[in-house]
């Protein structure tokens, strides 16, 4: 007969050493005396007037130095009147220089303010300040900031100049219309679709002259197709037959409207871009030259280009002067970066409303490049890499690397040969972003050096790249003791 189902339970020896449990009581005692432990034990402080600042949205909460003030954490309001006081207490107890979170946008007018007062604000990623150890909260957060900061452990954010400043702002309204104006655009491409009006098959830019011309007169109550289609542009390669075919659809008055709202939205948008260009363009003017400083034995300095509008007298004459983005920020900047394949105007106005004229925040070319997180990010344990991919930077400037690397594919040049090779090798990918690096670095030697550019050509750099690998070749031959012989 079969014998009835019975459980058995296996028997070990005994747990690993590693996998015994703490008793309750004795990990409270040992996380007691963990918590005990100052890290900042045995540290020299480099601060001793240093403050800091939790910055919220509705209230602002600052730690005092303890030694200065029998309360040493007190609570300010966010209105400018409630950054008056902060900044009047801030003198009062005789604090030099203020760390603070940059946290959303609260911080931009306290920051100026500090400035303004010459306390020396300091402005850390929230990332690295969470890193810190220490209790979270609003009280002992700022607290424990303002301890760390007098020891010096906070690295200060890179913050550009004043008149850098309000160029940036500028670029960055420009950009946020433009892409308010794309949006308007796919709208209207929705609501021509919705209606069957095949516009975007037959044109290659609905927003271009053709196609706001009829699109106007789509609005304007215009339904005959071919009173439509002789709207069209001589240069327009479809002929008014298919122009006219590609009109037929069936009239919707709620995607008129719709469409009527996106062209509306458009024009706006168009006009507020125009404004932004033109205040671009007065802020341009505005900059000072950049004076080049002396260059190294055996460097040759470049001399600073005359500037745009001098000798007119008076700013209304300025302003009639036709505006050269180029001849302007070959101006401010000292040097030609154009001058680069695959850098554009654009992309230089980018790197100068980024980052200014003034490079000495970053001691080399690797730090600059570290900073865009164009550096490969090697995560190493066990003295093995796990990783080498960039760190996670959302940067205009390295976008904008980026976007000049990817331009390089059918570049005559010697960036352009060696984005190929690099493609060929690694992948498009992180072709890209190793151009994008190579470029960070050179523009960062350009500005520092104050030196142009000089294009050496595609064939000096596949001349050189040849040799090279010969060379390689004849190192390897040599260690299996045989010799490399030309093909005659």
């Amino acid at each position: 007969m079969p014998q009835p189902y019975r459980s058995f339970k296996l028997k070990y020896p005994g747990p690993a050493a590693s996998s015994i449990r703490t008793p309750k009581s004795k990990r409270t005692r040992l996380q007691k005396g963990r918590a005990a432990q100052d890290p900042t034990a045995g540290l020299q402080i480099q601060n001793p007037n240093a403050a800091a600042i939790d910055v919220g949205g509705a209230e602002h909460w600052v730690a005092l130095p303890p030694h200065r003030t029998s309360q040493p954490v007190r609570r300010f309001g966010c209105c400018t009147k409630d950054l008056q006081e902060l900044a009047d207490c801030l003198v009062e107890h005789g604090v030099d220089t203020v760390v603070m979170e940059a946290t959303g946008n609260y911080w931009v007018a306290l920051y100026e303010m500090l400035e303004e007062r010459q306390r020396r604000p300091v402005l850390v990623n929230a990332r690295y300040a969470k890193n810190m150890s220490g209790k979270k909260g609003d009280i002992p957060d700022c607290q424990w900031m303002q301890k760390l900061h007098s020891y010096g452990l906070f690295a200060n954010s890179f913050r550009p100049a004043e008149p850098v400043r309000v160029l940036r702002a500028y670029m960055r309204q420009r950009e946020m219309l433009v892409g308010e104006a794309s949006r308007s655009i796919q709208h209207m491409q929705k609501a021509l679709t919705e209606m069957n009006v095949q516009l975007a098959n037959v044109i290659s830019d609905i927003s271009g002259e053709t196609g706001l011309r009829i699109i106007d007169a789509i609005l304007a109550g215009q339904r005959d197709l071919h009173a439509l289609a002789r709207l069209r542009d001589r240069r327009i390669r479809a002929s008014e037959k298919e122009i006219t075919r590609a009109l037929e659809g069936h009239w919707k008055e709620e995607q008129l409207f719709i469409l009527e709202q996106a062209r509306l939205s458009y024009a706006h948008t168009l006009e507020q871009i125009a404004a932004c260009d033109q205040r671009l363009q007065e802020q341009t003017r505005a900059l000072e030259n950049r004076v080049v400083e002396a260059s190294p034995a055996g460097a040759v300095a470049a001399s600073p280009p005359t500037p745009l509008g001098q000798g007119l007298e008076s700013k209304g004459q300025a302003a009639a002067t036709p505006f050269r983005l180029g001849t302007e920020l070959k101006r401010i900047l000292g040097v030609d970066l154009t001058k680069i394949p695959g850098v554009g105007p654009l992309t230089a106005q980018v790197v100068l409303s980024e980052i200014g004229t003034d490079v000495n925040a970053w001691p080399s070319e690797k730090h600059f490049a570290s900073w865009l997180g164009l550096s490969p990010d090697h995560r190493i344990s066990g003295g093995k890499i796990l990783g080498r991919s960039t760190r996670p930077v959302v940067h205009r400037v390295r976008t904008a690397l980026r976007l000049s690397a990817y331009s390089l594919e059918r570049s005559l040049s010697a960036l352009g040969a060696k984005y190929r090779r690099l493609k060929r090798r690694l992948g498009a990918p992180k072709a890209i972003t190793a151009m994008a690096h190579y470029l960070a670095r050179l523009i960062w030697r350009l500005i520092r050096e104050g030196q142009e550019y000089v294009e050496k050509g595609m064939e000096l750099y596949e001349a050189r790249y040849r040799a090279q690998r010969i060379r390689w070749l004849e190192k390897q031959a040599a260690e299996f003791q045989m010799k490399l012989v030309a093909n005659a």
